[in-house]
């Protein structure tokens, strides 16, 4: 899967993932390889991204709207 995590000022993050867990606005998520289309509000929380070699990384967000369609994910997030 490919991602990419963009604030109103910058790209914080691009890349091939395994994994990443979301703080949606009715409970956290994961989406995994070949989920569904779909369109979800995010509250404000951490996002856990777990990339191809294993590494996790974290990001802080004061909200947004996730995008994820034909394994590209894409988070608009308010800030981080």
């Amino acid at each position: 899967m490919f991602i990419e995590i963009i604030t109103p000022s910058k790209k914080i993050y691009t890349g091939e993932i395994s994994l990443v867990k979301l703080p949606g606005a009715k409970g956290s998520f994961e989406i995994l390889e070949n989920h569904a289309p779909i369109i979800s509000t995010l509250e404000k929380g951490t996002i856990k991204v777990v990339d191809k070699d294993k590494q996790i990384h974290f990001f802080d967000v004061d909200g947004g709207v996730v995008e994820t369609k034909s394994n590209k994910i894409i988070v608009l997030a308010e800030s981080a």
